[in-house]
């Protein structure tokens, strides 16, 4: 029986999230459910764009990515049913799927719409339990991917979590999210250093943010003394900005006011 992940912003103090388990054992009682979170920051898509990608090739094939961060719940945005890399993701087409589509193969992508595979009785403002439970659970019984709606090739992206500019040897790019340590992930992938002189002791490159220099790549934080700003590769593969046991965020200002390059 297929694997069924779920990451929400719905916290765990209401029923949102019991009620989609429900729906899912309703339908598909074999199935294993596993939480990532539910503490996504509310309506925040980029945050749940970045566990989506973080989580994604520690589960094995097979296995069903259900995501809801919905602010746009309830009007004509579509809800996407893809398969990347042998795994499925059903989400909202509201740019939760940046970040897998822009680094993994896409293999399918299609629009749900088969009424048959939904609830029969509709709300404007839980789609969580009404189509991607439902779905979900009907795929991990074995529903063919097809059944549930015609193919597309257009999604919705997150224009900040998209591929940064690459100009020579210079990339620039921008803080993205701020986690719960205070530092800022940006939108530059360790695929997009690939090629840049980075292993330890021979890093040619610098990171600057608003063009102030924090220094070169590093591998971790004792490299750099306490209270000083870092720049490394975090788990989940993303250049980040950081401060030795201190909030980065706080040193440098709103997120959405900062530019990132590595050169």
């Amino acid at each position: 029986m297929a694997l069924i992940t779920l990451t929400t912003d719905f916290g765990t103090r209401d029923h949102y999230v019991g009620v989609m388990k429900g729906v899912i054992c309703s339908i598909a009682p074999k199935a294993d459910i596993v939480d990532i979170t539910h503490d996504i920051e509310a309506h925040n898509i980029t945050h749940g764009a970045l566990v989506l990608r973080s989580i994604w090739s520690w589960f094995p094939e097979g296995t069903i990515h259900v995501i809801v961060v919905d602010p746009g719940v309830g009007s004509e945005r579509r809800v996407l049913l893809g398969r990347y890399e042998g795994r499925y993701v059903i989400a909202p087409d509201n740019g939760l799927i940046t970040l897998v589509h822009r680094s993994l193969g896409l293999e399918e992508m299609r629009v749900v719409e088969n009424r048959r595979y939904l609830l029969s009785q509709m709300s404007s403002t839980f789609h969580g339990r009404d189509i991607l439970a439902p779905v979900a659970a009907h795929l991990a019984n074995g529903v063919k991917s097809g059944e549930f709606g015609r193919p597309t090739d257009h999604l919705a992206m997150l224009p900040a979590a998209q591929s940064p500019d690459t100009l020579g040897r210079r990339i620039r790019g921008q803080a993205i999210y701020v986690d719960r340590f205070g530092s800022l992930v940006t939108n530059i992938s360790r695929q997009d250093l690939a090629g840049l002189p980075l292993a330890k002791g021979g890093s040619t490159v610098e990171v600057f943010v608003n063009d102030v220099a924090v220094g070169p790549v590093r591998s971790f934080y004792e490299e750099v003394a306490v209270g000083e700003v870092i720049a490394l590769l975090g788990s989940m593969d993303y250049l980040e900005i950081a401060l030795n046991q201190g909030r980065a965020i706080e040193r440098f200002g709103p997120v959405e006011e900062l530019k990132i390059e590595v050169r």
